[in-house]
């Protein structure tokens, strides 16, 4: 994650005005959440003004929610509702088709990605539960060996917290949307709390959806009907949508229980283990513009009430307060519950403020002798915020920050631990009866056995946040990918186990040439490009002469036709005919002109080379221009007139017209209909709307299929699509690919393979050749695609005279086959047939038929039959 300058706000802007509330509970009943398919988002809700009207030229900075929102201050809730119930709609219609193929995960699982929230099972100590930033809800039941997803039909992904009901573990609750307040890595708010009372097998939206990002949840131990949710309400605007909510009848309904202002929201609680009248809050005051950060305030504080949630004090003997106060972290140990701590940041720009004691239930407080911790959060603590202590022994107490530091003694000390570890820590929980402790980072997920001092990484977790891939032409299964805070990361042989750092950072686009694939080119955030000509091993930096303002993520693309030369933007467009050695600009300023303040705005945002004229170029950008030029860049023409005033998220040229061009979106409705996907055929005189019935929803990547140029893919933030007719319908692509966002799509035609880059579930590729009709492809009943057998991918494929590894995936016991066919529909071999657990399991196949003889090279079809469903996958052998 980028650490960017992070002013309070401009010189002579005023903080905010703040409305002060009362601290008496406000009564609300949410019911689960209803969103018609295709729905008019609230009527009675009013666009927030333009940004260009209220901060006059100051533009987006916070990359992922910014562009999404632009070019008003927010997203509206109702329209991303809407949108996602667009997209269950289609889903569903997907799965009602026998001929819908599947989409096949293919790392990297050892990479990892951002979690947010850990929770141990109460009384079995191999069931864990990960909440990740931007990829749902895993369950293992084998204490790691395999992972589970369970969330992934759900309307958000971003997950702030995971709690247990620890009188009933089979009853979960999630709340969505991650908490931690980052720079251009934030991701989207959540859609309220979820409720699971099979063990995370399907779930409910019971409310809060207006809450938007989710700190905390916690369960009444003594009264498990009694739910509290730290919430923090919308990160861009002020409102009354946050503060601490209860619910005394298990998710029902909710009331807020309480409250400060309205730009003050809870970020954590912490529930006495006997005594669960006694709850304790912890409050954040926290303001976001395009061109300010304020993540501190008056609000700030800790808060306890000893009847339940109906009355609140503010602890103040020994803590911190005033304007200064940022975010804080509270933790109770179990075993002395009169024992908590606090950690404190900063309210700008996020340094560290001290951990804090208390022995007498939070009456008063002393500062532990922290001096060890001045730099665990760098300067910005609003990124991490978390502190834990043992539930066993009240003196073992873990620090979360950039760094991760431990003290065994009460606080006197401490000592940072678990250097191996990826940074930038945020969950963390223990295991019941056990040694146990787990860890979730901006690297994915980590275990400790011998309390904090040596970790163990579990590589078997699919949650990557991928910006942009690539994928080699010349050795298809090499597949490249920029990621949020993993850097550039390659496989060398399609595993999805062994991907690779290539280069550091916040890793954007990435390209391989595609006729000699030494030259690799790579990509930091703001531009920061790279070059390798020894096929990876090492980089130089080739961006010196891209002078100007520069996108979170530049754009930079090969000719087509000419891989010696490539473009890039900054506010202008760049070529380069030498690789890269040298680059001239061959455009003026393409955007409205700068932001103002700490804001990076008025960049280019995506360009287009035509395949079939070289000359012929499409430039897009973040304030919603578009440009054309068919001489090379003598001459640019604005084309964008008719188009939407939204960010550009992709321009692209049809393979075999350059006339015909496409422009893709982001951003949602707040009044009129919003279409996403448009296409030209006079090079963007004119503009036709095809996005008919996609979800009003942003689209990231358009692919046109060079096979059948009335064939488009696009990938959108509720998954991928495919229209077969120019647009005039879209249909949800294949099955299995969870509701997440796709950010990018790479079409190797040579294999038929489409390859999606998700922000939070790492890399998927779907097989367009496969027709599962052929190859008897049934769907008996419709499961959930969480709850439903998963056949996964066939490890070696092609398998040259060696032994096939047929791995399948069940989230629950149930009855299986596993037979092999051949082309013509003749059973060739049984791999398994009877009663599996829950879990990943393995099976091989050394070629042979059910004879014991060596069957032919040639095309076999893997089956797994389970829970009235059946999966198909090919294998290609040689004997």
């Amino acid at each position: 994650m980028i650490r960017p300058d992070r002013p309070d706000r401009p010189d002579g802007t005023d903080r905010p005005r703040r409305t002060r509330a009362p601290f008496a509970a406000l009564r609300i009943v949410l019911p689960a959440m209803i969103v018609l398919l295709g729905g008019d988002p609230d009527p009675s809700v009013s666009p927030p003004r333009s940004i260009k009207d209220v901060h006059a030229g100051a533009m987006p900075s916070d990359w992922f929610l910014r562009q999404r929102a632009w070019p008003h201050e927010e997203i509206s809730q109702t329209a991303r509702l809407a949108a996602a119930e667009q997209a269950r709609g289609l889903r569903a219609l997907a799965r009602q088709r026998s001929t819908a193929g599947f989409w096949d995960p293919v790392g990297p699982t050892n990479i990892g990605g951002r979690i947010a929230d850990v929770a141990c099972h109460p009384t079995d100590p191999n069931t864990i539960y990960v909440g990740a930033a931007e990829g749902g809800v895993f369950k293992t039941t084998d204490a790691g060996a395999t992972w589970i997803p369970t969330f992934d039909d759900e309307s958000s992904l971003s997950i702030g917290s995971v709690a247990i009901d620890p009188t009933n573990p089979e009853v979960l609750y999630v709340g969505t949307g991650e908490a931690n307040g980052g720079g251009g890595s934030v991701t989207y708010g959540g859609t309220g709390v979820f409720k699971s009372t099979n063990g995370g097998a399907t779930w409910k939206n019971v409310g809060l959806a207006e809450t938007r990002y989710i700190g905390r949840v916690v369960v009444d131990p003594s009264s498990p009907n009694r739910v509290f949710v730290a919430a923090l309400g919308a990160m861009f605007s002020t409102g009354p949508d946050r503060g601490v909510y209860r619910s005394t009848d298990a998710g029902v309904s909710w009331e807020r229980v309480l409250a400060s202002n309205d730009s003050t929201g809870a970020i954590d609680l912490a529930i006495h283990p006997s005594d669960s009248n006694r709850v304790y809050a912890a409050m954040w005051e926290r303001t976001r513009g395009p061109d300010y950060l304020n993540y501190g305030g008056d609000g700030s504080g800790i808060w306890r009430t000893t009847d339940g949630g109906d009355t609140w004090t503010e602890l103040t003997n020994g803590l911190p307060s005033g304007p200064d106060v940022g975010r804080i972290g509270i933790s109770l140990a179990d075993s002395s519950p009169d024992i908590l701590y606090a950690i404190y940041a900063d309210a700008s720009p996020g340094e560290f403020d001290g951990v804090y004691k208390t022995t007498d239930g939070g009456s008063s407080w002393i500062r532990t002798n922290d001096g060890a911790l001045s730099g665990v959060y760098a300067t910005y603590g609003w990124w991490f915020g978390n502190i834990r202590v043992d539930p066993v022994n009240p003196n073992r107490v873990f620090v979360l920050g950039l760094t991760f530091y431990r003290s065994t003694n009460g606080g006197s000390s401490w000592a940072q631990t678990g250097s191996s570890m990826h940074v930038d820590h945020h969950g963390l929980d223990f295991t019941p009866g056990s040694t146990a402790i787990w860890e979730g980072n901006d690297g994915g997920m980590y275990r400790s056995t011998n309390g904090g001092t040596i970790w163990t990484h579990f590589a078997n977790m699919p949650v990557t946040q991928f910006y942009i891939i690539e994928v080699d032409e010349q050795i298809p299964y090499r597949r490249y990918g920029g990621t949020q805070d993993n850097g550039t990361n390659r496989t060398r042989t399609g595993a999805p186990d062994d991907w690779e750092n290539l280069f550091w950072g916040d890793g954007f686009h990435c390209l391989v040439d595609p006729t000699n694939n030494n030259y690799i080119y790579v990509e930091s955030q703001w531009g920061n490009l790279q070059r390798s000509t020894n096929g990876g091993s090492s980089f130089s930096w080739i961006g010196g002469d891209l002078s100007g303002r520069k996108n979170w993520s530049m754009p930079v693309v090969m000719d087509p036709s000419n891989p010696q030369t490539l473009y890039a933007g900054t506010h202008r467009l760049y070529r380069t005919t030498n690789r890269g050695s040298s680059w001239t600009a061959i455009s003026g300023d393409l955007t409205d002109g700068p932001g103002s303040g700490n804001v990076t705005y008025g960049t280019i945002t995506t360009i287009a080379v035509a395949s079939t004229d070289g000359d012929v170029l499409l430039a897009g950008t973040d304030d919603g221009n578009v440009h054309v030029t068919t001489n090379g860049g003598g001459v640019w023409t604005r084309v964008d007139a008719t188009l939407p005033e939204r960010w550009i998220t992709r321009v692209v040229v049809d393979p075999l017209d350059d006339a015909v061009n496409y422009v893709t979106i982001s951003g949602f409705r707040w009044d009129d209909p919003l279409p996403h996907v448009f296409r030209s055929t006079n090079h963007g005189a004119s503009w036709t709307d095809i996005s008919s019935n996609l979800p009003e929803a942003p689209v990231n990547d358009l692919v046109v299929d060079p096979q059948d140029t009335d064939v488009l893919y696009v990938g959108t933030d509720f998954g991928a699509y495919r229209t077969t007719n120019g647009g005039a319908s879209w249909a949800s692509l294949g099955l299995g690919l969870p509701n997440v966002v796709v950010n990018d799509l790479e079409l190797h035609n040579g294999t038929r393979t489409l390859t999606a880059g998700t922000y939070g579930r790492s890399l998927w590729t779907y097989d367009l050749t496969f027709d599962p009709t052929d190859a008897g492809e049934v769907i008996v009943d419709v499961l959930p695609p969480e709850a439903a057998p998963r056949l996964l991918p066939i490890r070696p494929n092609p398998v040259i005279g060696g032994r096939a590894t047929v791995r399948f995936a069940l989230s629950h016991p149930a009855d299986v086959s596993v037979r092999v066919y051949d082309v013509t529909g003749r059973r060739v071999a049984d791999l398994a047939r009877g009663r599996f657990s829950a879990g990943t399991h393995a099976l091989g196949w050394d070629g042979r038929d059910l004879g014991g003889t060596r069957v032919a090279s040639g095309l076999y079809l893997v089956r797994l039959e389970g829970d009235g469903v059946a999966r198909v996958r090919k294998v290609a052998l040689r004997q």
